[in-house]
This record gives C-alpha cells, sequence and structure tokens, in this order.
C-alpha cells in the first residue's frame, strides 16, 4: 500500500443503525475498488469487516473494522461501526480519528434510532456528515416522504444530491441535481447519461432548496441569486463543499450496496465534499510536565505525535493497538514515547489493517492510520509521540456501564485463569468495567448491555477457557435497630485449668454515625485493659447482623456496668461477652433490614414520560422532579431502590425503542418494607 500525505487521505466512519448496511456498502466499496473480486455477505459470513467469531454467529457487528482503500490516487480510511447500542464504545473510539462521518440510512426503515443517535454523535462532534440513504431496491420506497422526514428531524441542512430512477427491482441510479446529470449502473459501472424523462423522474423543488443553500453560504452568491444570475457548476461545488466542512449542509446520496448501484458516486463524493485531516482545526494537547496547552501541524514535518483509539487483543499475536498519527511520520524500528504511562516503546512491525489482514508497511504519515503489535504499555486513549517533543492528547470519553452482573467462574481451573483473561479483554473494550464487591466478595462485570456481557462471557470461553456463570448480583444490604435494648453478656468457662470469664452490661441505641462506642464505668466493675476488648468484640460483631447476617450499620453501644475475675478474666472473655451481648441486644432492639437506594436520571424523548413515570412507580422508585432539556428531551430524576434496577437498562431500550439513557449512583440507605424484608432474610437463611 502506498504512503499518502494529509491532504490526500479521508478518515471516515460508518454509523447507523444495525442492519442497514454498512458492512455491505464497505464491501460494495472494496470491490468497486478493485480490492476484491466478490462482495461478501453478512449472512455467508465472510465479509472484510465482520471476521470475528462472535460477528459470524450473531451476523452482526461488534466491533469497528478498520478499511483502508485506495480509490483514484487517495486513500480512504473507513471505519465501519457496530450498530448495536450495546457496542457505543466502539463509535466513540471511532470518531475519536474520524474527520468526517457518512451516516447510513434503511431506505425501507426509515429514520430509525440507531440513525438519530448517530446524528446526534456527530453533530455533538462537529463532524461534516453524508446521509447515504441504502436501499434503494426494496419494495415501498418513499424517497420523496423520507427526504421531508429528515428535513423535519433534522432541519434544512440537509440537502438532497439525489433522486433516483426506478423503483424496487428497477431501481438503477439517480439523477445528480448538483452537475444535472444521470448515472445509471449496469451492475459492474456506473454510466453518466445526459437525458432523463419526467416520467422516470421527479425532480419537485429538490434542485431550488440546492441553489437556496448554495446562495445562503455565501454573501456574493446570495446577491448574484437574487438578480437571478446563474451559479456555475463550480461555483456550486466550492460553496456546497466549504457548507459540508463547516456542518451547515448534510448531502444525501442514494443507493444500493447490495446491487452496487451508487457506490461508485459516493467514494466520489466523500473525497469532494468530507474534508481531510488538514482542513479542521489543528491538534491540541497538553505539555505533559507543565499541562500548558500546546498544538501540533498535521505535517511530516512536525515532531511525531499519535493517538491510540483502539486496542485488539489477539490470541496468537497479542495486543494490537490502532493510532492515528496526528503530525510527523513514524517508521518502523521508531522508539517513541508514551506521556500516559512515562514509558519508552519500540516499534517493530508496522502495518494498515484491512479486517483482520496485516498489510506490512515502512512508515505512517501524518493524518493517516495504522496499527503495531506488542506495545506493552500502551492503552486505548493514550498519546504516543517524540520523547524530545512530548504532547498528551485528550483521552476517549467513553459511556459508563449501566448493567451489572455477577461472574462465577464454573471450576477452580476457571477461577485461576479469569483474572489475566478479563485484563486482556478490558484492554480491548473500555465500555466494560470488573470490580470485586467487598459486601457480597462477587466478581462484577458492567456493561452496556446484556449483550455486550453475553458477548464477553463467550469470549472468555472461546479465546481463553474460561466458563462463567452471570447472575444479578446480590444486593448490599445493611441492619441496623429502630429500638433501644440494655442487656447483659456473660462469657464464664470452667473446665479444668484456667477458666474464663467476662461479664458485660451494654446499652444499644441507634446513631447517625455508623459506629460510636462509649463506656460510663463507675467503680473498676470492668477494669480498664479491658474495655478495649469489649469495643473489639463489638467492632468484630457488627459484620454480621442478627437477621440475615448482613452488616450493622448507625448503632451506638454504651458499655454501662459488668464484673471480673481475679484470676479467670482475659481480652478474650471479654470479647466473647461483647458478642454475646451484641446479638441479644439488637434482637431486642427492633432490628430492621436497609436497602440501597440510588439516584437515577434518566433521558427520554418526551412522548415516552408516562411509560416511565408508571415503571417507576412498579420499582419503588419516587419521583423527585423532571428538567426539560434544549434538545427537547425530557430529564427525570428519581430514587430507587438498588435491588430494582438490574434490569432497567434493558427495560428501558424496550420501553423507549433504545431512545432512553440513564445514569445512576449511589445515594443513602432507607429501610426496606416490612413484607419485603421477611422474603430477603428467609432467603438469607436458606443460603
Amino acid at each position: 500500500m502506498n504512503n499518502y500525505n494529509a491532504d490526500r487521505i479521508r478518515n471516515i466512519a460508518f454509523l447507523g443503525h444495525n442492519g442497514s448496511g454498512k458492512t455491505t456498502l464497505t464491501e460494495s466499496m472494496l470491490m468497486t475498488a478493485n480490492v476484491i473480486k466478490r462482495c461478501g455477505r453478512v449472512e455467508e459470513k465472510n465479509t472484510i469487516s465482520d471476521y470475528d467469531k462472535e460477528e459470524k454467529t450473531r451476523e452482526v457487528s461488534i466491533y469497528t473494522s478498520l478499511i483502508p482503500i485506495e480509490w483514484k490516487e487517495h486513500k480512504y480510511n473507513i471505519l465501519d461501526t457496530p450498530g448495536y447500542f450495546d457496542f457505543i464504545g466502539e463509535v466513540h473510539s471511532a470518531l475519536r480519528v474520524s474527520k468526517g462521518a457518512v451516516i447510513v440510512v434503511d431506505a425501507s426503515s426509515g429514520i430509525e434510532v440507531g440513525v438519530e443517535k448517530a446524528w446526534k454523535l456527530t453533530r455533538k462532534r462537529n463532524i461534516p456528515t453524508i446521509l447515504y440513504i441504502n436501499k434503494m431496491d426494496k419494495e415501498n420506497i418513499n424517497y420523496a416522504k423520507l427526504i421531508n422526514e429528515l428535513r423535519e428531524k433534522f432541519g434544512k441542512a440537509i440537502i438532497p444530491f439525489h433522486i433516483p430512477i426506478g423503483k424496487e427491482g428497477d431501481f438503477k441510479g439517480f439523477v445528480n441535481i448538483v452537475d444535472m446529470k444521470a448515472r445509471i449502473y449496469d451492475g459492474e459501472k456506473c454510466n453518466d447519461a445526459d437525458i432523463w424523462s419526467e416520467k422516470e423522474v421527479k425532480m419537485g423543488n429538490y434542485r431550488e432548496i440546492l441553489v437556496e443553500s448554495v446562495a445562503e453560504s455565501d454573501d456574493e452568491l446570495l446577491e448574484k441569486y437574487f438578480e437571478g444570475e446563474e451559479f456555475t457548476e463550480e461555483e456550486i461545488h466550492t460553496a456546497l463543499r466549504k457548507g459540508v466542512i463547516k456542518g451547515k449542509l448534510i448531502p444525501v446520496l442514494c443507493g444500493s450496496a447490495n446491487l452496487n448501484v451508487g457506490t461508485e458516486t459516493l467514494l466520489d463524493m466523500m473525497w469532494d465534499y468530507l474534508p481531510s485531516p488538514k482542513d479542521l482545526e489543528k491538534p491540541h494537547g497538553i505539555d505533559p510536565k507543565t499541562e500548558d496547552k500546546i498544538e501540533r501541524n498535521i505535517e511530516n514535518t512536525d515532531p511525531f505525535s499519535a493517538v491510540v483509539f483502539k486496542t485488539i487483543s489477539d490470541p496468537y499475536i497479542g495486543r494490537i493497538s490502532l493510532f492515528q498519527v496526528r503530525s510527523g511520520v513514524i517508521k518502523k524500528e521508531d522508539e517513541i514515547y508514551n506521556p500516559n504511562t512515562e514509558e519508552m516503546e519500540k516499534i517493530g512491525k508496522l502495518f494498515v489493517l484491512r479486517g483482520k489482514e496485516q498489510i506490512e508497511i515502512n512508515e505512517l504519515q501524518a493524518g493517516d492510520i495504522g496499527a503495531v503489535s506488542k506495545l506493552s504499555n500502551t492503552h486505548t486513549g493514550d498519546t504516543l509521540c517524540d520523547v524530545n517533543n512530548p504532547i498528551k492528547y485528550r483521552s476517549i470519553p467513553f459511556p459508563k456501564p449501566t448493567l451489572f452482573m455477577a461472574g462465577k467462574p464454573i471450576t477452580k481451573n476457571d477461577e485461576e485463569k479469569i483474572g489475566p483473561a478479563l485484563q486482556k479483554l478490558l484492554d480491548a473494550d473500555k465500555t466494560f468495567t470488573v470490580t470485586r464487591s467487598n459486601e457480597t466478595n462477587e466478581l462484577i462485570i458492567g456493561g452496556q448491555g446484556n449483550t455486550q456481557l453475553d458477548v464477553i462471557k463467550n469470549k472468555l470461553k472461546d479465546v481463553f477457557g474460561v466458563n462463567i456463570e452471570l447472575s444479578d448480583p446480590k444486593v448490599a444490604y445493611r441492619e441496623t435497630i429502630k429500638g433501644n435494648s440494655t442487656v447483659q453478656g456473660k462469657h464464664k468457662k470452667q473446665s479444668g485449668g484456667a477458666g474464663q470469664y467476662g461479664d458485660v452490661i451494654i446499652k444499644f441505641e441507634s446513631t447517625e454515625n455508623e459506629f460510636e462506642f462509649n463506656e460510663e464505668i463507675f467503680g473498676g466493675s470492668v477494669p480498664r485493659q479491658y474495655i478495649p476488648a469489649v469495643e473489639k468484640g463489638l467492632k468484630e460483631s457488627i459484620s454480621k447482623g442478627v437477621l440475615a447476617g448482613y452488616p450493622v450499620v448507625n448503632l451506638k453501644a454504651t458499655l454501662l456496668d459488668g464484673s471480673y475475675h481475679p484470676v479467670d478474666s482475659s481480652e478474650m472473655a471479654f470479647k466473647i461477652a461483647a458478642s454475646l451481648a451484641f446479638k441479644k441486644g439488637l434482637k431486642e432492639a427492633k432490628p430492621v433490614l436497609l436497602e440501597p437506594i440510588m439516584k437515577v436520571e434518566t433521558t427520554i424523548p418526551n412522548e415516552y414520560m408516562g411509560d416511565i413515570m408508571g415503571d417507576m412507580n412498579k420499582r419503588r422508585g419516587r419521583i423527585l422532579g423532571m428538567e426539560p432539556q434544549e434538545d427537547g428531551t425530557q430529564l427525570v430524576i428519581a430514587e430507587v431502590p438498588q435491588s430494582e434496577m438490574f434490569k432497567y437498562t434493558i427495560d428501558l431500550k424496550s420501553m423507549t425503542q433504545a431512545r432512553g439513557s440513564f445514569i445512576m449512583e449511589f445515594a443513602r440507605y432507607e429501610e426496606v418494607p416490612a413484607d419485603l424484608s421477611e422474603k430477603i432474610v428467609s432467603e438469607a437463611m436458606n443460603e
């Protein structure tokens, strides 16, 4: 593969709803560019992008694939992203290095949730975008209606560049209203045609919409428009490109990846309208030592710097780091610096990936995307740079997990291997977490949804030979008391030899602090040297309450009185006496069970408000407030018991067609209702 300067490179993310045809479109592009002779098909499990076993099994993209394509003496780095929402982290990684995006829309399904989410992500990042309406050969396609819906949903920036020619199985091309020419596809190549009939094509007011948009992009053109003068083709192209790069115009193209209709035009238009790495702002970072802001030029003559946007854990090769060169040139055998870990790394084999294929190269220039293997101290989001000219770029903001499950190794061998295996998966995917609960001693795996966690489970088994069971985590309940009690704890044992004697009278009551211990001993009924033993015995006891064995909180214990034996008393005897008093005293002080309450902030479109409110009530939640958001959505703030929230991310996707999202954090503990408390205690006693 040839080397390319930044101005001849386009780094483009393919986004869209699951099943819209992103991977098929990538295959069509590869065939059009003569990289492959025949398009692979997702259902035949032979595409370049979806090469992972899980992707083939599920027939969906799970990981972002890098697909470099050389086309007419320039280079596209296509980042084919998953449309399934559990793998949104892959989209965030791709957008970190993409300067352009193509949102693929299924013409037969219209504006799906994945299209909406892709739109929001590109608008938030100001990424120049093309909308590509795919599957125009399907039945019952109403192109005009879809264009109107896109303009109503996303605004007047949506500008159709194409008008389809033919319908369903007879779809054969389109009129490009930019240059007013027809493009007819014969299945192998595109043929220009100057003549078409109104019977085949209804122009409507699309040309007028485009010309108005061109006029509004430039004061001189606007004046020319009002004077009734025609724009030249060059003026139209120049104005449209400026508008697209500024995000003021979103071209809409159409085609069929399955029929290879429109692919060649899309390849050309991505070059014409989407920016090179040099067309947007310069890369900004900080000096890792002083934290002063610095910038780089996307030029080969600048010091080397790069961002690692993705890590692949290959069981045979090891760790593969994908990166984009922000400045300078990198060559194999170079030594580079990682300011995140403050470690030097040696570049061995340098290559570009096309799916799983590794294409070796000698160097990679500014703006381009490549890969290197076996960087031992480099992770996703890290910066690589020249040690003498250090810079650190911002990391990638990944979404936090919303679904948590307990992972239990099945055998002793699985238990020994699970730690290193999970660490390798964590290197490759920053959207899931692994923690060990101090409360329940469970291994808690958090992710974006049940599909992602199921993929992790299968990866552990297929790649690392580790079998686990996934289940709902145990709730970290607490116990406390609502009343007061004063009890005696007496430990007396004589069975030959030295005896044991400890006697205490302790008052138990509630407090706002987690645990308090006081003593009000008069006259030396309990010698001073044994009082710390009493406190220690109580502290050890609060780890296991009297109802269901959960830790006890908000407990105040006051040592009032007791007695001792001059020979048989000891610290151990008084510890045991204190624990006896604890068990007896808590039973008499109205013990209750407490549950963790979570603060939940759910963002939803307004039309789902009723469903969300009703669902929160079913979960024993309390609505604290609602706040309208700038984008028209609603933020619902509530407090809900943690035990009711384990499957919320799954249910929320179902209720809102995946349009809703939420964040959650611990708020406090509250008393469990009596009927539920009895059930929880009964289950705990039977374990």
